[in-house]
């Protein structure tokens, strides 16, 4: 026992040598350095005098022997840690909701409102493309896209999420408003960022294209034709009805798994969950509460589908990456956080 108090003190010496070093260097507040000096004040006392705690440990019927005073210890350190971690993760989520809240306000200011000022008056399909270092494939995609769709002008977004090449200009140069994140934080945030522009500009039908060169702009009238036509709401591209060029096989069975859960969990048969290729009206994106960074398209989906929104999926066609390299992340990994995404958004 006496090896365990020695062990014990020497531990609580370093856990606040550590904070002052670090508070030092205005790594920590201060008031962190305050709880870890309180707490390491705690442990050499105990450590030092464990009979100063016998209130304590009568309080709550801790008597001598068998080790329960040792069980209290722990039981009362395991109490200090959750309440520590509580903390923890409240400044984390504060702090990451303050930072994606910045980066999407940044993002706002960064479009381009000036060139959007001269669009034409009338009806509005705008076209947000989240693009992470895609300058030998964004201009391509943008320059097959039609100007115009039954009367409606088509107004290519491209969202620029912290690239280091020269995505936004290719962008520009090939036709498109830009707006530029200062730092990457996924294609979910991105297409927040869009979205909300999209509303601003006057959208009355706003799709969601990849960068990449995976869709085909060409096929974008197929994809709004059930807007259009009173049928639906959201419009979901999907290449299991439509055709693909195969990839990976672990990635084609997710795709497969995942659209039969969203299926079961929302009752809505879904045959393509993972599609970024989709078309929304402007009406049911102002509804839409959409809070993913990344893995997007589920929540885009699920969030249509508890506002009573009507969905339809058409064939589309899927081409493997022409140029650059994937944004994904590899299958296993990609399968995980897929998987959070849905069962955080079907919890809400």
């Amino acid at each position: 026992m006496i090896a365990l108090r020695i062990l014990g003190a020497v531990a609580a010496v370093v856990v606040l040598t550590v904070a002052m070093l670090r508070y030092r260097r205005r790594q920590i507040s201060r008031l962190s350095l305050i709880f870890s000096a309180v707490i390491t004040f705690g442990v050499l006392l105990l450590a030092v005098s464990p009979s100063l705690f016998n209130p304590l440990f009568d309080l709550f019927n801790f008597r001598p022997g068998s080790g329960r005073r040792l069980t209290a210890v722990l039981l009362f350190a395991v109490i200090i840690l959750f309440a520590l971690l509580v903390r923890m993760q409240s400044s984390v989520d504060s702090n990451e909701r303050s930072i994606r809240l910045l980066v999407e306000a940044l993002g706002r200011e960064r479009f381009d409102w000036e060139t959007a000022r001269e669009l034409p008056s009338g009806k509005r399909i705008v076209v947000i493309s989240p693009a992470h270092n895609e300058a030998e494939n964004v201009g391509a995609v943008i320059h097959a896209m039609p100007e115009e769709i039954e009367g409606y002008r088509v107004v290519p977004i491209v969202i620029d999420d912290g690239s280091e090449d020269a995505t936004a200009e290719v962008a520009r140069r090939a036709g498109a408003l830009v707006a530029s994140l200062p730092i990457r934080r996924g294609g979910g945030l991105a297409l927040r960022v869009g979205y909300e522009i999209a509303l601003k500009l006057g959208a009355d039908i706003v799709v969601t294209i990849d960068a990449d060169g995976q869709h085909l702009p060409e096929e974008m009238p197929i994809l709004v034709k059930p807007i259009l036509e009173g049928e639906a709401d959201h419009v979901n591209g999907s290449r299991m009805l439509g055709e693909f060029e195969r990839g990976p096989l672990i990635r084609h069975l997710g795709i497969h798994f995942f659209s039969w859960l969203v299926t079961i969990l929302t009752g809505q048969r879904v045959t393509d969950v993972a599609s970024g290729y989709r078309a929304t009206r402007a009406e049911t994106l102002r509804k839409l509460v959409l809070e993913q960074d990344q893995f997007w398209s589920s929540e885009v989906l699920i969030e249509c589908l508890r506002h009573r929104a009507r969905i339809a999926e058409v064939p589309v066609t899927f081409l493997t990456r022409r140029g650059g390299e994937s944004k994904k992340p590899k299958s296993l990994r990609y399968g995980w956080n897929f998987a959070k995404a849905v069962g955080k958004t079907w919890l809400r």
